[in-house]
């Protein structure tokens, strides 16, 4: 289904396996995070984020993770992000959607820890309490503050109430990102990384 001034599909493929596979896309992506948070006069390195997963059916041939969310009776995998104040990915983890919200943020908080070395403030919902809490402040010396949603109208460091929603609906209006139709973690995690890319393209 590639457009028609594409090439090969098979060449198409093979390009994008290897800048995956080398983090081309993901040091891409990173790059013009920077460029459009200093479009919007803000520093290129953040010192705030924002966590939240979403689960997300699977196809019968994806994925290496799927599992099942008893709580949104979804099964799929789940997407496990940290985005800044504007909305833009700083993190992104692909899990089993049967892992705890509170457990597999761990994963995308160390992977935030290794980029992002100025973030001392993580905000979270409700599934995020507990000894996550204690963790993130030892582990990496990061503030993990959790705020009710019926109290995020009150936060005011956010510019917008849902933000971290709104990128999630950012994601989703690519149709290979709709559902879940890959049989790597590490494509999954390009292809959120090429939507964001899109977009903030678009803005510059």
């Amino acid at each position: 289904m590639l457009p028609k001034d594409f090439p090969n599909s098979s060449i198409v493929y093979y390009y994008f396996n290897s800048w995956k596979n080398k983090g081309i896309i993901e040091r891409l992506h990173d790059a013009i995070v920077k460029r459009t948070r200093k479009q919007e006069e803000r520093k290129a390195e953040p010192t705030a984020a924002i966590v939240d997963a979403q689960s997300v059916k699977t196809t019968l041939v994806s994925s290496e993770s799927r599992g099942y969310d008893a709580g949104k009776k979804v099964k799929g995998i789940k997407r496990h992000i940290m985005v800044d104040t504007l909305g833009l990915v700083l993190a992104v983890v692909i899990q089993s959607a049967s892992i705890q919200d509170r457990d597999g943020a761990k994963d995308v908080i160390e992977k935030l820890a290794g980029k992002r070395k100025k973030v001392v403030k993580i905000f979270g919902d409700g599934g995020y309490r507990g000894k996550l809490i204690g963790w993130t402040q030892e582990r990496f010396k990061m503030d993990l503050e959790i705020i009710k949603r019926n109290e995020l109208s009150q936060f005011k460091v956010l510019p917008k109430r849902w933000v971290v929603e709104r990128t999630f609906s950012w994601i989703d209006t690519n149709r290979r990102n709709s559902k879940y139709y890959e049989r790597l973690n590490s494509t999954g995690v390009a292809m959120v990384q090429l939507s964001l890319l899109r977009i903030m393209l678009n803005r510059l």
